[in-house]
């Protein structure tokens, strides 16, 4: 049954980092998940309660960053509702299409909304830019911080 159990660990934090990029999966929180149960098969002693309260600090802040890093981009560039509907309609289409659509859907979204709702090509592209701006930004600090939870956890079995 423990062999089991660490197989489903693994496999969350797998799968975790993996959604650290892909926006249809909670990367950070099933990384925190994975570690929260490799902590509870161990019965806390090699991965301590202070180590679990850190990643789930850790684990907040990524998904803290995950809504509000492009939202904000989008709303600094002026977005109108419409735009950011339309980065979002962008990003679950970007899932189904490959690494481009993942890439490049939010942005398309973002100023196909935002063209609907002004009829300006140049407010559009900005506020598409910007979105997708704040998609990488906060992909590259979920990515980071998805990173410093595998170090700690991996240096938490290790010492």
């Amino acid at each position: 049954m423990t062999t089991t159990l660490w197989t489903v660990a693994v496999l969350l934090i797998v799968v975790g980092v993996a959604g650290t990029v892909l926006p249809a999966l909670p990367g950070v929180p099933l990384i925190f998940g994975g570690v929260l149960l490799a902590a509870w098969i161990g019965d806390f002693q090699r991965i301590s309660v202070f180590t679990v309260v850190v990643m789930a600090i850790l684990a907040v802040l990524g998904i803290v960053i995950d809504y509000v890093a492009a939202a904000l981009s989008a709303k600094r560039a002026g977005a109108s509702k419409e735009g950011i509907i339309g980065a979002a309609i962008g990003t679950l289409a970007g899932v189904f299409t490959g690494l481009w659509g993942l890439l490049f859907m939010p942005l398309v979204g973002a100023a196909v909304g935002e063209f609907i709702a002004h009829k300006d090509m140049f407010r559009a592209g900005k506020v598409g830019a910007a979105t997708w701006f704040g998609l990488l930004v906060a992909t590259a600090v979920k990515l980071a911080i998805a990173f410093t939870m595998i170090g700690v956890f991996i240096a938490a079995l290790l010492i």
